[in-house]
């Protein structure tokens, strides 16, 4: 299954995510119109799911797809989690997982403009795991049963605001307004052969700037799902940003321009494609 937002309204989405079915009319009034709802009933909206036939649904305009999960209690993220990325800070790998947060204000949608609050902006592919289970000190050998699905996403980061103090704000220099893309849509695992292990890819511009697997991930999904329910209730719609590959702008010191456009692919999961634009003054 595939479930998506369009237009503040839940959506089943076709495989090519051309095309989809409103939740609500389709179940008859059964589920509410809002992705919180379908997410809040995670495993019923599947079971529908199964029987709507979607090859001749309405045609969907991707651009009009907001954040496929639009307002979750917390947003939780994984820093250094790659070794090349951790390599290219020259930073030591951590033991435990580095767990920070970004602010939920600064989801958008998978083909919104990305405001640039500076000169020193960067951008982070991510695949991100939407929980779709109350979640409270599960195992890591259950932990996927409370996974909704995978969607991908854009830690976009202000390094200069990042870095501004010590110890530095991570939370606050990922969390400016746009800064959250993800998307287009949640992905059930069953969906995908490997779940385990995606093709992760950004190009800047048609110009690869990162290329890797999640199966190259240092703490898996079923990891940091056990880890981070382990001193939090995860709750459906909450949100695991699980780190990015090596090949940020802050290790080539070449931060987003006005006008550019970055390029998020994650296999089996989708695109994201965001316009960077100046803030306005």
């Amino acid at each position: 299954m595939r479930l998506g937002n369009l237009r503040g309204r839940a959506v089943l989405l076709s495989r090519d995510m051309t095309r989809g079915v409103d939740l609500e009319t389709a179940s008859a009034g059964r589920f509410g119109p809002s992705v919180p709802h379908a997410l809040a009933n995670w495993e019923a909206v599947r079971e529908l799911a199964a029987s709507v036939e979607l090859s001749g649904a309405p045609a969907v305009d991707p651009v009009a797809l907001g954040a496929c999960s639009p307002a979750p209690r917390a947003v939780f993220a994984i820093g250094l989690n790659y070794r090349d990325h951790a390599q290219e800070a020259g930073l030591p790998l951590s033991p435990e997982p580095i767990v920070f947060t970004k602010f939920p204000s600064c989801l958008v949608g998978p083909h919104s403009d990305v405001v640039l609050s500076g000169d020193r902006v960067d951008w982070e592919a991510e695949l991100v795991v939407v929980v779709g289970r109350r979640a409270e000190n599960v195992s890591e050998v259950r932990a996927l049963e409370f996974v909704a699905g995978f969607c991908a996403g854009q830690d976009i980061s202000d390094r200069k605001l990042q870095f501004a103090s010590a110890p530095p704000q991570f939370s606050l220099g990922k969390s400016c307004a746009t800064f959250g893309p993800i998307g287009p849509a949640i992905v059930t695992l069953d969906e995908l052969a490997h779940p385990l292990d995606l093709a992760i890819m950004c190009d800047l511009d048609g110009e690869r700037m990162q290329a890797s697997r999640t199966s190259q991930l240092i703490s898996s999904v079923p990891e940091l799902v056990a880890y981070l329910s382990r001193y939090c209730e995860l709750a459906p719609g909450d949100l695991i940003f699980t780190g990015t590959p090596g090949g940020v702008g802050s290790g080539r010191k070449r931060y987003l321009k006005p006008g550019e456009t970055i390029r998020t692919e994650i296999e089996g999961v989708g695109t994201l494609v965001n316009r960077c634009v100046a803030a306005r003054a």
